[in-house]
C-alpha cells in the first residue's frame, strides 16, 4: 500500500482516457495479494466526482466488490451518467481489469440545501491522545505483524480505543458489539472536498469488518479467518475533513452464513456526526495451514 499520504493522494489523481473513462494507478510497492478494496472505492468515487458539477456533493454511495483486483496493473473506471436532475445527480461506475468487471459503484450527489437537522450524540470515549496507536495493538501479535502494518498502512494515523470481547465481558451477549478507534490522514490533505471524500472512503474499508468478529474472539488476519469485503455503503451527512481526527464507532448486529455485517457512525472530535457506514463481508472459518 502507499508508503505516505502523498502516495495516497497520487492514487486519487486519475488519468482521463476519454469522456467518462479514467485509469487509476497502483502503489509501487505492496505485499497485498489483491488490491485493497478501499483503494478501488476511492478511485471510483474520484472518477464519478470528476463528472459532476462542483456545487454537487456526494451524499451516498453503494459499492459491490465482485472480483479481487490485480495489484500489478492499472484499473480502468467507466463512469455512466445515469441522471442529472434539478437537485440530484446519479452516477454508476464499473471498474475493469483483464476485460472483466471487478467492482461496481452507484453514487448520488446533491446540491447544498437547508432542512431539518438532528443527529445521534457521540459516545463518551477517550481522546485520540489517550488511545493506543493501532500499530502497538498489532504489535501484540508479533513484531512481523507490526512491521507489515507499518509498511502497508502508515499513511493514516489510527488510535485504538477498544472493543467488548467476550473474554473481557462475560455478559457481552446481552449488549451490542462495540469496536472503536480514531483515525485521520497522517499529514495534510489538499484543500479539496472531493479529495477529502475519497480519502475518507479509502480508509473506511479498513477495520470495519473486524467488528463482526469481536463476539467470536478472533480477528481479520487470523489464520482461521478468510475475509473479504462484499459490499459497502457510505452516507455522507456533513462535510468531512479526513486529515482531522474522526471517531469510527463500530458495531455488528449479525453474522451468519460465513458473512458478517458491520455498521459504524463517524464523528468529529467535537461530536459532529459526519457519516454512517455499513459493510457486509466474507468471514469464512477455515482450518489454519500447517
Amino acid at each position: 500500500m502507499p508508503a505516505s499520504l502523498e502516495d495516497v493522494v497520487g492514487l486519487l489523481n486519475l488519468e482521463q482516457l476519454e469522456v467518462g473513462l479514467y485509469r487509476g494507478s497502483q502503489p509501487e510497492a505492496s505485499e497485498l495479494p489483491r488490491v485493497f478494496g478501499g483503494q478501488v472505492a476511492a478511485q471510483a468515487l474520484m472518477a464519478a466526482q470528476l463528472t459532476v458539477p462542483e456545487e454537487r456533493h456526494v451524499h451516498s454511495l453503494h459499492l459491490y466488490f465482485i472480483l479481487g483486483g490485480d495489484p500489478s496493473i492499472p484499473i480502468v473506471y467507466d463512469v455512466e451518467n445515469v441522471r442529472d436532475g434539478g437537485s440530484f445527480t446519479t452516477r454508476r461506475v464499473a471498474a475493469r481489469q483483464h476485460g472483466e468487471i471487478i467492482f461496481y459503484m452507484t453514487a448520488s450527489f446533491q446540491v447544498v440545501e437547508d432542512g431539518w437537522d438532528h443527529q445521534d450524540a457521540m459516545p463518551d470515549v477517550p481522546s485520540p491522545d489517550e488511545s493506543m496507536p493501532l500499530t502497538d495493538v498489532i504489535g501484540g501479535r508479533g513484531s512481523e505483524a507490526a512491521e507489515f502494518w507499518n509498511r502497508e498502512w502508515s499513511s493514516f494515523d489510527m488510535r485504538y480505543i477498544g472493543d467488548n470481547r467476550a473474554e473481557d465481558d462475560p455478559q457481552r451477549r446481552l449488549v451490542p458489539v462495540v469496536q472503536r478507534l480514531w483515525f485521520r490522514a497522517d499529514g495534510t490533505l489538499p484543500d479539496s472536498r472531493i479529495v477529502h471524500n475519497a480519502a475518507f472512503t479509502y480508509i473506511s474499508d479498513l477495520s470495519l469488518l473486524g467488528a463482526s468478529l469481536v463476539p467470536h474472539s478472533t480477528f481479520i488476519g487470523a489464520p482461521d479467518v478468510q475475509a473479504a469485503s462484499l459490499d459497502h455503503v457510505i452516507w455522507f451527512h456533513r462535510p468531512i475533513a479526513a486529515d482531522q481526527w474522526l471517531l469510527y464507532d463500530q458495531t455488528s448486529p449479525s453474522a451468519s452464513g460465513a458473512r458478517g455485517l458491520s455498521t459504524a457512525r463517524v464523528f468529529t472530535e467535537d461530536g459532529t456526526l459526519v457519516a454512517t457506514v455499513a459493510q457486509e463481508g466474507l468471514i469464512r472459518r477455515v482450518t489454519p495451514r500447517g
